[in-house]
């Protein structure tokens, strides 16, 4: 149930994929790397590049945004609203079918924003996120603190993937944008990754593809926010849960159940992993009237809808589940169409929380 995110487009140079080490702040938060250090400082000069980093908003701009927002946020009546809730696997399947994998770009900005889902290769490059031996990482709060890499108890053997030693799940994957990459990039012989989709169309065009390994990958049909669905996997069993345009796609009713049931995947010390829509995208702002369902909450045309966050409620959502924020943070960025002469203006939210290694007592979702 991966949302389109081909719009992201950034150029692949200094370093785009190379497993950067992410450096931290005073307070202890991780910081992004950034894709080239490229800033605007002379709007003249917007159309010399199809991306600028860290564009900061003006006050104007924002005000804009806001009202924009204001004008169309009438929501549809209750039985529409209803229809698209119940027919959603029906527009996520049609969705599928219509664009196979032609719609997607694979992610190559993965490595950098997330190094935790190529361990190996950043063992081999001197640098972590929190699973290679003797590496300094960062809690939140708190200062660097070493660790030294301990065996992990394989996934249970009634399931998939018995013996692996470093487990990723990846919930909405889509036709396998983030899958792949993950797979060829990744060459630790101890991984097995797990991938669903709400949508059937989706994860067999994934075990269609030539490069799913069966060894390495399993992939199966699951809806995140069906509190009732179990997960083919254990409990405290996964090292990373990588959720990317996907929680957008959920009733903002049900996103809190569905990420306290994914926390409780997650063995001490893992990270989820999150990047999504945040509040004023360029995305939000071209909805027109008769696309709002809630505050934030829309229907695009093909049935599919979307949320688009602030940094405050995820940590929320992420905090209530017993999760510790190592990283969360806006990504503004300036996208420009040469030919045409366009600039559009994207809010991505990035997130990474980590499973304490004491759990509080467990409360109700």
């Amino acid at each position: 149930m991966a949302a389109p995110d081909n719009l992201r487009r950034v150029e692949e140079k200094n370093g785009i994929e190379t497993g950067q080490i992410i450096p931290q702040s005073s307070s202890g938060e991780l910081k992004r790397p950034q894709f080239g250090t490229r800033f605007l400082t002379d709007p003249g000069q917007v159309f010399q590049h199809n991306a600028w980093d860290n564009v900061e908003w003006t006050e104007e701009q924002e005000a804009a945004a806001k009202k924009k927002v204001q004008e169309n946020s009438q929501p549809l009546p209750q039985e529409k609203q209803d229809d698209f809730d119940c027919r959603a696997n029906v527009y996520w399947n049609d969705f599928y079918t219509v664009h196979e994998n032609r719609f997607f770009k694979d992610r190559h900005w993965l490595f950098t924003e997330f190094p935790e889902l190529a361990p190996q290769r950043l063992l081999s490059q001197g640098c972590c996120a929190g699973v290679a031996s003797d590496c300094v990482i960062g809690g939140p709060n708190q200062g660097p603190s070493k660790v030294t890499s301990q065996p992990v108890a394989p996934v249970d053997g009634d399931v998939p993937g018995s013996g692996a030693t470093y487990v990723i799940l990846e919930v909405g994957c889509g036709v396998g944008n983030t899958v792949f990459p993950i797979l060829k990039t990744n060459n630790d012989p101890g991984l097995f990754l797990y991938c669903c989709d709400f949508s059937s169309t989706a994860v067999e065009l994934v075990k269609s593809n030539a490069e799913y390994d069966p060894g390495r990958c399993f992939a199966f049909v699951h809806d995140l926010s069906d509190g009732g669905a179990t997960y083919p996997i254990p409990d405290a069993s996964m090292d990373v849960i990588v959720l990317i345009f996907v929680l957008s796609a959920l009733h903002p009713d049900r996103m809190q159940a569905s990420i306290s049931r994914l926390a409780r995947l997650l063995k001490p010390g893992g990270v989820l992993l999150l990047r999504d829509y945040g509040r004023y995208d360029m995305a939000q702002l071209r909805f027109k009237k008769g696309r709002c369902l809630s505050d934030n909450f829309y229907v695009r045309g093909d049935g599919t809808r979307v949320y688009f966050f602030t940094q405050e409620e995820l940590h929320d959502y992420f905090s209530e589940a017993g999760l510790e924020k190592v990283q969360n943070i806006v990504d503004r960025r300036l996208q420009v169409n040469r030919g045409k002469q366009l600039t559009m203006y994207r809010v991505w939210i990035q997130c990474k929380y980590r499973k304490p290694h004491t759990q509080p007592p467990e409360t109700q979702d």
